[in-house]
């Protein structure tokens, strides 16, 4: 496709003044035109990298993406002819980000394919580098989250978070509300583990002076406190089922009556919940009420474990050594055998175990730099259960490839994994 084509030059005086970084593209993956939002935020020196590969570029591969274990959304807009979206993260002047990447093919008057337009939108929820603060993670169970969080965040439909102990669902929660309208509004955490049913209900829609022995004064609920903004509902499956009925009412409308009051109050807030028990299987068993199942989990996300996002580990551990770095002294460092060491660990507590670990390990580290003799005893050996798994998947591969004979999508298929899985056990392999 020359450059020189009508459509190409249209698109590329149009886009131009478009706020989002935006390039166009053949369909050889090649860039033909990059607007100055692009060249501020992509280029080099405010420079367009024209003529060069796509993904060259963006993720440093000599091929494309669906051929490295990513997906591709080229390759998808191609077939589907519609809009695709894929979040990916992209090697920047600032080092690697995660953008959420929107490709549009470009239709002739015979209804062919001759370019795409790709806009990029970074991604400030969530680091692929190392922070002090917020969500951080690379691996591709991460970036599924990350992706649903994403798309439901700016929305108001409420928000199910779903994961093990640890695993992060209260710094999930806060991305959602910082992502939305409601991100200069209030977000009220309640905690809903060990209420009994008259303390909930105190605590969430609080109570007037007088209602009971000891309120002395009248007292505003979280509730109410959550006007404006979200209410996060921490570990909802807690909630007594005599309150639960209550809970819904105040979702449904929400309006509720304080504690020994006849007025009633009314809360604008965005609803997010959290759990990492079986809502689903309490249901079946009466424990959970089944309507309020269905209005709280309108946009269900499962946060991985630790364990599904192994990769994640060095940069977990070196943003959380940021975060309880001692004012004006040097954040400690983890050796390569005590990462080593951490990575044969199954973490059944997941982030918070990581965080613990290193809390205390820091400690006997004089010297910044954390040793495997600084690490808990127990730390490392009962990985070897998780060593043992990674050998047989690898053997598991390995056995497939000498009697499989369809694609790799269709291999990876077969093994019940995903390509981008099959490609990192390929490469562990030794094989392309």
């Amino acid at each position: 496709m020359p450059q020189t084509h009508p459509i190409i030059l249209a698109l590329v005086s149009y886009l131009e003044h478009d706020a989002l970084p935006t390039i166009v593209l053949d369909t050889h993956y090649n860039i033909l035109a990059a607007n100055a939002a692009y060249r501020r935020q992509f280029g080099q020196q405010d420079q367009a990298p024209l003529g060069e590969k796509c993904h060259k570029v963006s993720h440093h591969y000599a091929v494309p993406c669906d051929q490295a274990g990513e997906h591709c959304p080229m390759r998808k807009a191609w077939e589907s002819k519609v809009p695709e979206r894929v979040l990916h993260i992209h090697h920047t002047p600032r080092g690697p980000e995660h953008v959420d990447v929107e490709l549009r093919p470009i239709l002739d008057e015979q209804g062919c394919v001759v370019a795409f337009v790709e806009r990029l939108t970074t991604i400030t929820l969530a680091s692929a580098q190392p922070q002090e603060q917020g969500l951080v993670g690379r691996a591709p169970a991460f970036k599924a989250a990350l992706a649903s969080l994403q798309r439901a965040a700016p929305a108001q439909i409420p928000v199910l978070l779903q994961g093990e102990s640890g695993s992060g669902k209260e710094l999930f929660a806060r991305a959602v509300h910082m992502g939305s309208p409601r991100a200069n509004g209030p977000l009220v955490v309640v905690d809903c583990t060990g209420l009994s049913e008259s303390l909930f209900e105190s605590e969430l829609f609080g109570y007037e002076k007088g209602a009971f022995t000891g309120a002395n004064q009248r007292k505003i609920g979280l509730a109410e406190a959550a006007h404006g903004g979200t209410l996060f509902l921490d570990e909802i499956g807690e909630v007594p089922l005599a309150m639960q009925v209550k809970l819904l009412r105040l979702i449904e409308s929400g309006s509720f009556r304080p504690v020994g009051s006849l007025r009633t109050v009314h809360s604008d807030f965005r609803l997010v919940s959290a759990t990492h028990k079986p809502l689903k299987q309490m249901v079946e068993q009466g424990s959970f009420r089944e309507d309020l199942y269905y209005r709280i989990s309108g946009f269900p996300i499962r946060l991985p474990a630790l364990r599904e996002r192994v990769e994640d580990l060095p940069l977990l551990a070196q943003s959380l050594l940021q975060r309880m770095s001692m004012t004006g002294k040097p954040t400690p460092r983890l050796s390569d055998d005590a990462l080593q060491q951490l990575g044969l660990h199954p973490f059944p507590g997941n982030i918070r175990e990581l965080r613990n670990i290193l809390e205390r390990a820091r400690l006997f580290a004089d010297d910044g730099l954390i040793r495997p003799e600084h690490l808990q005893a127990d730390i490392g050996p009962a990985g070897a259960a998780v060593t043992g798994d990674r050998r047989n998947n690898l053997g598991e591969v390995a056995q497939a490839l000498e009697q499989f004979k369809g694609s790799r999508s269709e291999l990876a298929s077969h093994l019940g994994i995903s390509e981008r899985t099959l490609y990192r056990r390929l490469k562990a392999l030794g094989l392309n």
